[in-house]
């Protein structure tokens, strides 16, 4: 049963794509690996391997629904449409912005599943993505967090 969530049209980055991808690889040569194991196993008849057995079983169970959920994500997922919007912000769209200290900063939107604020990659339905959404250049943005609010100016949309 597919949830609401893994539905819908995920927008992702090439390196987005390329990191989901990897992580269905990785999950998948993880999924094989605890299949072997379970069948060596199924070989001893000791209580400590039957013990090793469900904890096994446990992994098993976890990875196989850590997979069902990347697959079916890479399943609706498409790249960011090449051409985007340079006037607008838009999913996909790298913005530039200045603090008020003059600092530049840099992100990209993109959707959450890919969203990493330390790579600059930030959600399009996080509190600052969301009121990135739709802005011009030039646009002075007023964001808040629990820290306090602060003033960013939009400098550059690509």
């Amino acid at each position: 049963m597919q949830t609401l969530e893994t539905k819908r049209t995920i927008l992702l980055s090439k390196k987005g794509m390329k990191e989901l991808k990897k992580a269905v690889n990785k999950l998948e040569r993880t999924q094989k690996q605890i299949i072997i194991d379970l069948r060596d196993l199924d070989k001893t008849d000791g209580h400590d391997q039957r013990l090793a057995r469900i904890e096994k079983l446990a992994e098993l169970e976890a990875v196989e629904s850590q997979l069902a959920d990347k697959q079916a994500y890479l399943a609706n997922a498409k790249l960011f449409p090449r051409k985007r919007d340079a006037v607008r912000v838009a999913i996909g769209s790298v913005v530039e912005l200045i603090d008020a200290s003059g600092r530049a900063i840099q992100y990209q939107l993109v959707d959450s599943i890919e969203a990493n604020p330390s790579d600059g990659r930030i959600s399009a339905s996080s509190p600052l993505g969301q009121t990135l959404l739709g802005r011009t250049i030039k646009e002075t943005i007023s964001w808040g967090s629990k820290l306090g609010s602060s003033q960013l100016t939009l400098v550059r949309i690509s």
